[in-house]
């Protein structure tokens, strides 16, 4: 999203502008930040991918394995229990320090949405939501940043190729997404390890490790879903 695009949010020119929270499918792949691990790692995998703007290495959880596809939603759900807050955020930005909108993002064309300000001016719960949001994937991006560079510097991302055979015949490899090394975290000396604990990393490290429990889940689902029709 580029300045053009946006408008910085104030009432005299948004007093009216209504707001709808995510709703649908997920994409198959959203960049969450360090405090979402726990929850993040519960209901799908968590991984590093590359972006193709920067070239830079970004956490994201994986919600499918094909465009278009969430395998993390039950039936009969419109959306998932865990909701990044990158989705929460929809159409909400930090611009130069300020809140910044995308009107021409959908989720502020509905007449039902929750409104952005009270009638004096003030921020309505809505947008207090947003502002929160915002405000923990600020400090969040940093806090992940952190953890990457710590992760690489100690050479503890290694590539993952995720190779996967489904019921209707398919093969799907997914490339250019990587992990954190078991092997290599358990042969950090204990000095590393502690500095590591002490600061937050060791457990975010076991979080994406673990989460990794969560792709024959997946899989399993979109075996069942090719069942079903």
């Amino acid at each position: 999203m580029t300045a053009q695009h946006l408008e910085l949010l104030n009432p005299a020119a948004h007093g009216a502008l209504s707001v709808l929270g995510w709703k649908g499918p997920r994409p198959r792949f959203v960049q969450i930040v360090a405090d979402e691990f726990a929850t993040a790692a519960a209901t799908c995998p968590i991984l590093v991918a590359k972006s193709e703007e920067t070239g830079q290495f970004f956490v994201g959880a994986m919600f499918g394995f094909k465009p278009g596809e969430d395998l993390a939603i039950e039936p009969g759900e419109e959306t998932g229990a865990f909701i990044p807050l990158d989705l929460e955020r929809n159409g909400f930005y930090i611009w130069q320090e300020e809140i910044a909108i995308d009107p021409a993002n959908p989720c502020f064309a509905s007449a039902y949405g929750e409104p952005l300000f009270e009638s004096n001016g003030e921020p309505a719960d809505a947008l207090r939501h947003r502002q929160r949001v915002l405000g923990r994937l600020k400090a969040g991006v940093a806090d992940t940043d952190a953890f990457l560079a710590t992760m690489m510097a100690h050479k503890l991302i290694e590539p993952i190729d995720i190779s996967l055979r489904f019921d209707d015949g398919e093969t799907l490899r997914l490339e250019g997404l990587y992990s954190v090394s078991l092997d290599s975290l358990h042969d950090l000396d204990d000095t590393t390890t502690l500095a590591l604990f002490r600061g937050g990393q060791l457990q975010l490290a076991y979080s994406m490790v673990a989460s990794l429990r969560q792709i024959p889940v997946l899989a399993r689902r979109r075996n069942q879903r090719l069942s079903q029709g």
